[in-house]
């Protein structure tokens, strides 16, 4: 297994890291800030934007569209180097939670759909939402879903309502990608739903409010509550056709769930990194905190997550790139457990090493922590894996030989 791309482009991305990104880090926050309304993109954005598409860094993630042809395993070092900085996988086009909706316009989309949709968003002229949970039923077993999207005539009618719709309240967001049920009587709670295209401008389209995470509001993109009202789109707007969503849940999941994992294993590298000089800087009792043993037993074991998660993680993407997402999602399941939690561990010793600054806005390191925490939850709970890779293996190792 060789995870390295090529040098050149790893050490590009890094470049461009420290000239545009680390530089520019605090100010983008400020300027979001200081805007009239949080849920618009800062210019400062469409610039980088244009500089990382002028060098070739845009659209890495997606291997058959995208100009470098990077298989899963290739791209993995690039997405942890992004996701060293919260916002910078949007400034090369590759942010949740257009990613997944890309690759899904890509695999399930006509060509109607995507002359509509993929290729602004693949230009990051537009940006979408996927609206999947739902406030009043358990989300993570997709069947449970109620939203109802009914047939009449030339158009689908949806009622429902979502929230954690991540990528909804920015002024640029102009798709949702809603999963909802077609045919809630089917025999099989598998082909009951489907995935429709609704337009972000469609009337009956009413969001509720902004629901926050940790007290973060993720501007922005936020992470609305939304009310679908008799919202009429076109039967052309449905993908794959009736009955196909939960099918294309699956196989938008997977990838989603694999760059995740990339870029807070980058979150968790950087946490470490950070531990290390401040236990050199901070004096305490009259010595560095680098000369106390507990301190070195942190940052040795931080260090230990995260080269344990970082291998797993791209054992995963080696299998996904030569067996596919379904054959490997025994070890898709195993990082989307592993992954987050090693995260929340090892950004929580770095914030505890800071004291209160590790707490406070003025560093990374809280905001990071919301995000590996929020992944516990997001993209199927940790209950939910465990339960599915206990059962795989219990399948294969289960009965006597």
């Amino acid at each position: 297994m060789d995870a390295t791309p090529s040098a050149t482009q790893l050490d590009q991305l890094r470049q461009f890291m420290n000239d545009y990104i680390y530089p520019n880090e605090h100010r983008y926050r400020e300027l979001l800030e200081q805007q009239e309304s949080p849920w618009c993109t800062p210019p400062l954005m469409e610039e980088l934007k244009a500089e990382a598409q002028r060098q070739g860094l845009w659209n890495l993630f997606l291997p058959r569209l995208g100009d470098t042809g990077l298989t899963n395993l290739e791209y993995a070092p690039l997405a942890e180097e992004m996701g060293r900085v919260l916002w910078a996988s949007e400034v090369f086009n590759c942010n949740a939670p257009d990613t997944g909706n890309m690759e899904v316009l890509s695999k399930y989309g006509s060509p109607e759909q995507k002359s509509k949709w993929l290729h602004p968003l693949l230009d990051g002229t537009i940006r979408s939402a996927f609206a999947m949970t739902e406030p009043d039923v358990a989300s993570s077993d997709a069947t449970n879903i109620e939203c109802s999207i009914d047939r009449d005539g030339d158009e689908y009618i949806i009622n429902g309502r979502k929230w954690f719709t991540t990528g909804a309240m920015r002024e640029s967001c102009e798709l949702l990608i809603l999963m909802g049920k077609t045919d809630a009587s089917n025999p099989s709670r598998h082909l009951q739903q489907s995935m429709v295209l609704v337009p972000r401008s469609t009337p009956g389209v009413r969001v509720l409010r902004s629901v926050t995470t940790l007290g973060y509001a993720e501007q922005p993109y936020g992470e609305p509550e939304i009310v679908f009202d008799n919202v009429r789109v076109p039967v052309e707007n449905i993908l794959l056709g009736e009955g196909r969503g939960f099918e294309i849940a699956q196989g938008r999941l997977g990838p989603g769930r694999i760059h995740h994992c990339m870029r807070l294993i980058g979150c968790a590298q950087r946490a470490l990194e950070m531990m290390c000089r401040r236990s050199q800087q901070r004096v305490v009792c009259g010595q560095p905190l680098s000369k106390n043993q507990s301190v070195r037993e942190d940052i040795a074991r931080s260090y230990c997550d995260i080269e344990q998660a970082r291998l797993l993680t791209l054992t995963a993407a080696d299998k996904m790139d030569k067996f596919g997402n379904k054959v490997a999602r025994d070890l898709i399941s195993a990082i989307k457990i592993a992954v987050p939690n090693m995260a929340t561990r090892v950004i929580d010793r770095a914030i505890q090493l800071h004291g209160a600054a590790g707490l406070s806005g003025d560093l990374f390191l809280a905001e990071a922590y919301c995000y590996a925490r929020q992944i516990r939850l997001a993209d199927g709970p940790d209950q939910v894996h465990m339960m599915s890779l206990g059962k795989q293996l219990i399948r294969e190792f289960g009965d006597d030989q």
